[in-house]
């Protein structure tokens, strides 16, 4: 793996690999936070990056230039680090990659993480997107989950993926890991498309909660719940000074409450399980303290 810069290659228990990159597949920046929010959660520490000179059209995805100290010009390239956590009290560590969307090789790209993912030890690999949809900011967010491994789309009650269209590298490194043997599940957070623009604290929650019921990790969402529960208070007084959008948000809250009246009934976790759920979380939380 020549394109690998190692800082270190810690010994972790069977972790899993999470991904998650800027661009077309992180409508609201969902997916970034929610990685991000992950490596905070978990002190993550930075172990390897992937030389990005491979893999990027530089006039497209441009390098940036900062001043250190007021004095010396540094140049940050676009990149995709590795970070290692630890997890006390759970059955796997973690492994987070968070980058930009490359613009060249995909293939060899997804190669490399692959080659990442055998190197390190990880039986799974959970990618992390979002994409802009006609969905209302005051429902639910809904989620899609894809998995390359059948039993696994049976217990974790995901649906199949019907989507035929463009696809990014989320999409084509999902793919690629199933090719190679490994079971990867990708999650998909939907986003309003118009509120685009803004940072989506809410949608980067829901694929923290889809996380940890794929990766068995429990996580303490209580900051990025503060967050969500303002950004609608906040998108809830922007669109109530305009009619035209309340009216269209009216509209899409009447047409997805439509079919979810006509749709059956979601599959509601048993007791077991949410005691399962609360369990870990308590056996990771006794484990940190």
């Amino acid at each position: 793996m020549d394109q690998v810069e190692w800082r270190e290659r810690p010994e972790l228990r069977s972790p899993a690999l999470v991904c998650a990159f800027k661009g077309w597949n992180d409508a609201g920046e969902a997916a970034t936070a929610a990685l991000g929010f992950l490596a905070d959660s978990f002190d993550a520490t930075e172990i390897a990056r992937i030389d990005p000179e491979e893999y990027y059209d530089f006039t497209a995805v441009r390098p940036t230039v900062r001043l250190s100290e007021g004095l010396s010009r540094v140049i940050d390239w676009p990149e995709n680090s590795l970070s290692a956590a630890r997890v006390a009290g759970a059955e796997h560590d973690l492994l987070l990659l968070q980058g930009v969307e490359p613009s060249l090789r995909w293939r060899a790209f997804c190669q490399t993480v692959i080659d990442l993912a055998r190197e390190l030890g990880a039986g799974m690999v959970i990618t992390l997107g979002a994409l802009l949809a006609d969905v209302p900011h005051t429902r639910p967010v809904p989620m899609t989950g894809i998995c390359s491994d059948q039993s696994m789309v049976q217990r974790l009650g995901f649906e199949q993926s019907s989507y035929e269209g463009p696809t990014g590298i989320v999409g084509v490194l999902h793919h690629e890991c199933s090719q190679a043997g490994l079971t990867s599940v990708s999650l998909w957070a939907s986003v309003p498309h118009y509120v685009a623009a803004a940072p989506n604290p809410k949608a980067a929650l829901a694929l923290i909660r889809s996380f940890e019921g794929v990766a068995g990790v429990a996580v303490d969402g209580s900051e990025l719940e503060h967050s969500a529960e303002e950004y609608e208070r906040q998108v809830n007084a922007a669109v109530a000074t305009d009619p035209d959008v309340k009216s269209f948000v009216e509209r899409l809250e009447k047409t997805l409450d439509e079919v979810t009246e006509e749709s059956p009934p979601e599959r509601i976790p048993s007791a077991d399980a949410i005691a399962r759920d609360f369990q870990r979380f308590l056996k990771q939380k006794g484990a940190e303290d």
